[in-house]
């Protein structure tokens, strides 16, 4: 069998997130049912990462294995050919037979787009930001970015549902050494920036637990607008309770930038 990797850039909104679901619209039923028109092989290919319902792409990486034999450009073009506007693969190649691509992955960053108050949003950038209806302290946000920097139990910016241990230990990806609680996990990279007319979230981390991002975001805003202090970042991971934070972010904002192995 072959085993390829696949990098993706996708548009989340009209998605129902990354995860097959019956009788929904997602981004691995929409390439499975493309590499099965194409080869004429069932497969269910494994991501980086579950994306939420709306959170978008720009480096998700995938792998599939086929009985079959296909030049790697001419997959490629029939890919997107087959595939909606939506979804591009950027990419394609042969990969390890030991790679995966949930697994194999050491890091991965993450950006969340915020449109501040101020200007109209356009209903052209509108999918792809949260157009955010408070008007926000950039310093305050960076200040408090800076506090998740290294690693942490990130409990208390971890979404509450009923499979959270499943999903927890699914979405890990490389969970650090002495890792007990499934909640623990390294931040190499976290800041705040303006950037054309955005106040753009940048992330990089070890792993991310369910929400956590849109967690982190939210709660930071609370900071920004000033409803709560710039320092108390440090308390709220002490407390490992999701609701010593603050509310989650909307999932149009945010978008996975790249997958590092």
């Amino acid at each position: 069998m072959h085993l390829w990797k696949t990098i993706l850039a996708y548009d989340g909104t009209p998605f129902h997130g990354w995860q097959v679901q019956p009788g929904l619209s997602t981004v691995q039923g929409t390439l499975a049912e493309a590499v099965r028109r194409i080869t004429g092989e069932s497969v269910l290919p494994q991501g980086s990462g579950r994306t939420d319902a709306g959170v978008h792409a720009l480096g998700q990486v995938a792998t599939f294995s086929l009985d079959g034999s296909i030049p790697p450009a001419n997959f490629h073009r029939a890919l997107n050919h087959a595939l909606p506007a939506s979804i591009r693969v950027l990419s394609i190649e042969h990969a390890p037979d030991r790679f995966h691509a949930r697994h194999s992955a050491v890091r991965k960053t993450y950006e969340y787009r915020i449109h501040p108050i101020g200007s109209i949003c356009s209903p052209m950038l509108a999918p792809f930001v949260w157009a955010c209806p408070f008007a926000l302290d950039l310093t305050a946000l960076e200040q408090a970015a800076a506090d998740v920097l290294g690693t942490h139990d990130f409990s208390s910016f971890a979404a509450v549902d009923p499979d959270l241990a499943t999903r927890n230990r699914e979405e890990g990806d490389a969970s650090d050494p002495g890792d007990t609680t499934g909640s623990i996990r390294t931040i190499y990279h976290t800041t705040w920036r303006e950037r054309d007319g955005l106040l753009v979230y940048r992330v990089t981390g070890s792993g991310f637990l369910h929400h956590m991002v849109r967690n982190l975001v939210g709660t930071f805003v609370e900071v920004g607008r000033g409803r709560l202090p710039a320092d108390s970042i440090p308390a709220i991971l002490s407390e490992s309770n999701r609701s010593a934070a603050g509310p989650t972010a909307p999932a149009s904002g945010l978008f996975l930038i790249e997958v590092e192995y």
